[in-house]
């Protein structure tokens, strides 16, 4: 269905055609999970109709009339987005030292004991 067709509707027509589209939806979900669907391609056309459907009854239910090719209407806000978060240049990996001691978590503290430990203890 076209977006032009739907625009002509009224909103009770929106809501009939989408309750029947989801009906067409859930038939071809068990086509499919039965393998008896032909048309695959339909159920993709079905989920898109719907989502035009319900998008164009609720201009219609909020009083928005969209401009053709327009962007987010005044019924779609424009959700704010954080600033992309830039990666810090570090030194090529050889030039870096290892973590102090300090700054490693008590379990690998505890294991770089045990190992020196042992070390000292294969060398004696």
């Amino acid at each position: 269905m076209k977006t032009s067709d739907a625009r002509a509707m009224s909103v009770d027509q929106l809501d009939d055609e989408v309750l029947k589209l989801k009906k067409e939806q859930f038939n071809l979900r068990f086509q499919r999970a039965t393998g008896q669907l032909e048309n695959t391609s339909r159920v993709r056309v079905v989920r898109r109709d719907i989502a035009r459907l319900k998008t164009v009854a609720r201009q219609k239910r909020v009083g928005v009339e969209p401009k053709a090719g327009a962007g987010p209407t005044a019924a779609e806000p424009v959700r704010a987005t954080r600033p992309r978060r830039t990666a810090k240049a570090q030194p090529p990996r050889s030039s870096r030292s290892k973590p102090s001691v300090k700054s490693r978590s008590k379990a690998t503290q505890t294991r770089a004991k045990a190992k020196s430990k042992y070390r000292a203890q294969i060398k004696k």
